[in-house]
């Protein structure tokens, strides 16, 4: 019987003597916020950002380009439509987005890995899209179907990383009709954490889904979301027929579907921050309205994606104060939406892992946590505006995510936490190293890194003086080399890979 098939069987007999012998390895659980969050909108800002995204919708629309399904279901819905350009009168999409949840499961193969998308939660995935690679012994490269299978191990072995994510590299050796076959494959096969389907045409979207009912059971599927997708708006205010059929599919099948404008301030938005707020705002009103035309009640992520340009060099920039100003907003509106949200990640423009790469990362990931950020796509691994994915910047970002994990628990004020007896047996000049209180507490007081160096320095010199990227690269290699496959039914896995073997036979090999 299949593992979906059988929710409480976790894979079946081979799957549990796997799992037996497998190296014991700590998965944290998703964040559950109890810090408050950072709101910088005051509530006539709000009001002239929302009255002017209606505004946008109702005077300028939206583009639905070739796709008249979509301009019917709107027209029926009671939009004006002049060729297509769908005006949207004010307030009806806002309407159409009250039937969206506000928090949902999605479902793993492993049940103890399923996460929660919304409310208080923070779910963390993996970097998303590059089509080039960096390691420390290679240098950049384009990626390889090799690479992408490292990464997903890596995230599956990350104690703080939540969700596999999605194309966590491009791997250009596979030709492009068939390659997300082999990606969902690897991520239903090679680590138990929920992943995102294909979204690079609506019939791979179809084949994520298919292999779902596979790996899931069909009856499952239908009522359970076990996918999270990625749905870019093409900003300006134009929704293209590749990414909306895509969102058809997702929404009629009820599988997740982040809602995500994909904004470069300064070139597809205004410069300023309310503006860009007001677009974004209105692009993802259209875009949800439009999944809940297609499925009322599909689950969807308010999705933010947005940094600015460089106006010497056109690049685009990471970790910038607007940036934050606009996640902030962006969550507020979010949470007025009632809708979860997606912003965030460990961003940076640098070339390498190094001090710039750090700063960029911190200040985005940071700004997350206190945004209220529901799922956090490219959470570790993002290196040189996403054009790479690098192994040593996956893990020193995968270690910090354990950072928002400390800072998302607030401050502890139960009695252990007040720790009067240890003030009282220490007194005045003592010191409290060897107290009860530290002695019952220590090893899970502080934060400890699994990457970072705090040795002393004639320690660290004899050791071969390494910087963060080389001891990154030791721990990729320990990682690397005490993964494991976890067990999975050997029927289920048969089917899904005769399902892909199938479906490449089914057509020749395409490269672009």
């Amino acid at each position: 019987m299949a593992e979906g098939r059988s929710r409480g069987r976790a894979g079946g007999g081979a799957a549990r003597r796997a799992a037996r012998s497998a190296p014991s390895f700590e998965v944290a659980r998703f964040i559950e916020r109890r810090i408050p969050d950072l709101e910088i909108l005051d509530a006539e800002a709000i009001a002239i950002i929302e009255a002017n995204a209606e505004t946008v919708l109702e005077e300028i629309g939206v583009m639905f380009t070739d796709n008249p399904g979509a301009l019917n279901l709107w027209r029926a819905a009671g939009a004006d439509i002049r060729g297509d350009r769908v005006h949207i009168p004010r307030g009806l999409a806002r309407s159409l987005c009250a039937t969206a949840p506000g928090r949902f499961t999605q479902h793993a193969r492993n049940p103890a890995r399923n996460v929660e998308i919304g409310g208080r939660s923070l779910v963390l995935a993996p970097v998303y899209g590059p089509p080039f690679v960096r390691d420390h012994a290679s240098g950049r490269r384009y990626a390889t179907l090799a690479d992408f299978h490292n990464f997903v191990k890596l995230g599956h072995m990350s104690k703080w990383l939540h969700h596999s994510g999605g194309t966590v590299c491009e791997p250009t050796d596979v030709p492009v009709n068939k390659r997300h076959l082999d990606m969902v494959l690897a991520h239903m096969t090679l680590t138990d954490k929920p992943f995102m389907g294909s979204v690079t045409d609506p019939s791979r979207a179809q084949d994520s889904v298919e292999m779902c009912e596979i790996l899931f059971g069909a009856d499952f599927v239908a009522e359970n979301a076990v996918m999270t997708s990625l749905i870019n708006i093409n900003s300006p205010l134009t929704f293209d027929a590749t990414m909306m059929g895509a969102l058809e599919v997702y929404a009629r099948a009820g599988q997740a579907c982040i809602i995500s404008p994909f904004i470069v301030g300064g070139a597809m938005a205004p410069v300023s921050v309310a503006a860009t707020l007001t677009q974004v705002l209105a692009e993802v009103l259209a875009g949800v309205a439009y999944s809940q035309l297609v499925r009322p009640g599909a689950p969807v992520i308010f999705g933010a994606f947005v940094t600015s340009i460089d106006m010497n060099s056109g690049a685009p920039t990471f970790g910038t104060p607007e940036a934050s100003q606009i996640l902030y907003g962006a969550g507020q509106l979010a949470r007025r939406l009632g809708l979860p949200f997606r912003s965030g990640g460990a961003l940076c423009g640098s070339k390498l892992p190094d001090a710039q790469a750090a700063y960029e990362s911190a200040n985005t990931l940071n700004a997350a946590l206190l945004g209220g950020v529901n799922f956090m796509l490219h959470a570790c691994g993002w290196l040189e505006g996403g054009l790479v994915a690098s192994y040593e910047k996956f893990v020193i970002d995968a270690d910090q995510l354990g950072v928002l994990h400390r800072l998302a628990q607030g401050v502890a004020v139960d009695e252990a936490a007040q720790a009067m007896d240890a003030l009282r047996e220490v007194g005045p000049g003592g010191h409290f190293l060897g107290c009860a209180h530290t002695q019952a507490h220590f090893k899970d007081a502080f934060w400890r890194s699994d990457v970072l160096d705090y040795k002393p320095f004639e320690t660290w010199d004899e050791e071969g003086a390494r910087d963060t990227e080389a001891l990154a690269s030791v721990r990729v290699a320990r990682l690397l080399n005490d993964y494991q496959r976890p067990g999975l039914d050997p029927a289920v896995h048969e089917a899904l890979q005769d399902y892909v073997t199938r479906k490449k036979a089914s057509q020749p090999d395409a490269f672009v």
